[in-house]
């Protein structure tokens, strides 16, 4: 059997964690002085109260290399070979922690992969290589859904201000000021590992009318996810209005985790999908 391995930047459900044996490894969240375990040692909850009440910008970071060499040495003995799959390299370490903790394991073969995406678009792609795994599948089968699934991960999302980008020293305090001025609502996207601007938006109810505008002409979609950072009831209206789109009326919603919190700051809500 593949046993199947990621970092909580994925953002996966718990249920779907459960379901299909996922071992997700724990970036790290540092306020200050003390570093805290992403969902374990730090909930979401806890993390946006903090962030809101807070005069420094938290930092983050990707999994220690110890981190994967004890899930590794743990799930070595059970299986065939481990996937590892993981957040782009280009905005964060976290592969390259998998590829420093893998050495350490010459009579094991584990592939670690980068992914491209981030988030429920990271997400879809280990549910994915985890179900074909509980079904038997190989792992050059796996290796070969990873290569036909990842040109059709997509990530699109909002965010509501740009305080946290000012403060994490994206843009200039001047800039801010002139969208929170404007209430300027800017769409971006993930693309290639790195986060694009779409377009400014004037509202949040423009920008959701907008995001579904752009998922939809995709075309046929096979999985969607709404991932929000603690901003539920939109979620819960973008989760309505896109599931006609999908097969069975399937959303899931889940929220983003600190890494992605920290940056992108509470009130953000995106769209995870996979184009048929």
């Amino acid at each position: 059997m593949i046993r199947i391995v990621t970092d909580s930047l994925s953002d996966i459900p718990a249920n779907f964690v459960e379901q299909y044996q996922i071992t997700v490894i724990p970036a790290e969240v540092i306020f200050g002085l003390k570093s805290y375990r992403d969902g374990i040692d730090l909930s979401n909850a806890e993390f946006y109260e903090r962030l809101s009440s807070s005069k420094e910008l938290p930092h983050t970071s990707q999994p220690p290399v110890g981190a994967f060499e004890e899930a590794y040495r743990q799930l070595a003995p059970t299986c065939d070979g481990i996937v590892s799959i993981h957040l782009p390299a280009k905005i964060s370490g976290t592969v390259r922690s998998a590829q420093t903790a893998a050495i350490s394991f010459p009579n094991t073969r584990i592939e670690i992969i980068d992914s491209g995406q981030a988030s429920m678009a990271l997400g879809w792609l280990v549910i994915a290589c985890a179900q074909l795994a509980q079904e038997g599948g190989s792992m050059q089968n796996i290796l070969a859904l990873i290569e036909d699934m990842r040109p059709r991960l997509h990530l699109v999302a909002m965010l509501d201000t740009l305080e946290y980008i000012r403060r994490g020293g994206r843009i200039g305090r001047a800039q801010a000021l002139l969208g929170a001025l404007l209430s300027v609502k800017p769409i971006v996207e993930l693309r290639d590992g790195e986060v694009l601007p779409m377009e400014n938006v004037r509202t949040k109810a423009k920008a959701i009318n907008r995001m579904i505008e752009i998922v939809t002409a995709y075309g046929q979609l096979e999985r969607v996810a709404v991932v929000h950072a603690n901003a539920i009831a939109q979620a819960e209206e973008l989760q309505q209005r896109l599931s006609p789109y999908v097969p069975g009326g399937y959303v899931p919603i889940t929220e983003a985790g600190p890494a992605l919190g920290t940056h992108a700051g509470p009130g953000a809500i995106g769209i995870t999908f996979v184009v048929k």
